[in-house]
């Protein structure tokens, strides 16, 4: 045999091997979330890491450090659409600053799946989120019941450019609004900002300006907590009906002690199982539902001990996180 044949049937069986071996290559699913810190998003991780397990593809997490860098969420968009990952899971800080980086993806056949918050366009090829709009409402409801249908009421929002939160804000001031002239809205233009610290400045101001407050709500966690601080600070906790959003040990604490009212509780954990689940399906060129609704619940003082209730506010992140 020539050494030219035995140079082409090595460069075959080269081949041959290299493509054995990207065929056995876990798929890989780039999650990547507004933030890392707040237990919701250490939720949604765990979900996708389960559903990772289930399906044997690599779990890549990556999100800013903040959840107002925007900036740092479109790098990462891009370095894992430059790395040619399977899917991406995106939960975009900004509706319209995200749209080009989910765009790019798109067109190099990289399907991306949106949770939690929504992104301007249609390339994306499935929305798994809470309905908002309708949770916000829920929360609207709960605060006017509280109330007895009349008070002075104020709303601190999140942040701008957040579609989720805008939702729930919009979908609160209709709810509130159902139950007729004697509910006073004195503020609903101030903004919290991405942090509990931040939100809690906010609200101390906002708190220090209206004293014949009557009910409070705000539409995710950290403006949640922050407001519980600055009500704790004010000793005005449990004396102001207040509805939150969003569920953490120390917001479940506020309404054990009747310092919260109600909590519009969404399930992050399930946002991140689907959403995988739903990314790798589309890789796989399977047929995905463009809008998977994953549920929201108001959690209140009187059903927080109800079995469905428990396992909704404590979903077993540690075990999926490696954390035991």
């Amino acid at each position: 045999m020539s050494p030219r044949i035995v140079r082409c049937l090595l460069a075959v069986f080269t081949l041959c091997v290299a493509a054995t071996v990207r065929a056995e290559d876990p798929m890989t699913i780039a999650v990547i979330p507004k933030g890392t810190t707040h237990v919701f998003w250490k939720s949604i991780h765990a979900g996708a890491e389960k559903a990772g397990k289930e399906l044997g593809v690599e779990i890549l997490w990556q999100g800013p450090e903040r959840e107002d860098d925007r900036s740092q969420q479109v790098a990462i968009v891009q370095n894992m659409t430059n790395r040619k990952v399977d899917g991406i899971v995106l939960a975009p800080l900004d509706e319209k600053a995200l749209a080009r980086p989910v765009r790019v993806a798109s067109r190099r056949k990289i399907p991306v799946v949106i949770i939690d918050s929504d992104v301007d366009g249609d390339l994306h090829v499935s929305f798994v989120a809470t309905d908002n709009f309708v949770g916000g409402k829920l929360a609207g409801k709960r605060l006017a019941e509280v109330l007895g249908g009349k008070g002075r009421v104020l709303m601190m929002r999140y942040s701008p450019g957040s579609a989720s939160t805008a939702k729930r804000e919009a979908g609160f001031l209709e709810g509130i609004k159902e139950f007729g002239p004697d509910i006073t809205l004195v503020s609903i233009d101030q903004y919290g900002g991405v942090t509990a610290s931040e939100a809690m400045k906010v609200a101390e101001n906002l708190l220090n300006k209206h004293h014949d407050l009557d009910g409070i709500f705000t539409p995710n966690e950290s403006t949640t907590f922050g407001m519980l601080r600055a009500l704790e600070t004010a000793g005005r906790a449990g004396k102001i009906k207040f509805v939150g959003f969003d569920a953490s040990a120390p917001l479940i604490a506020g309404l054990e002690k009747g310092q919260i009212h109600g909590l519009a509780v969404q399930n992050p954990f399930n946002m991140g199982y689907l959403g995988v689940k739903t990314a790798v399906a589309a890789a796989k060129g399977e047929k995905v539902e463009a809008r998977i609704d994953t549920g929201v619940q108001m959690v209140t003082p009187e059903n927080l001990q109800e079995p469905a209730t428990q396992e909704l506010i404590n979903p077993d992140i540690a075990k999926w996180l490696g954390e035991e």
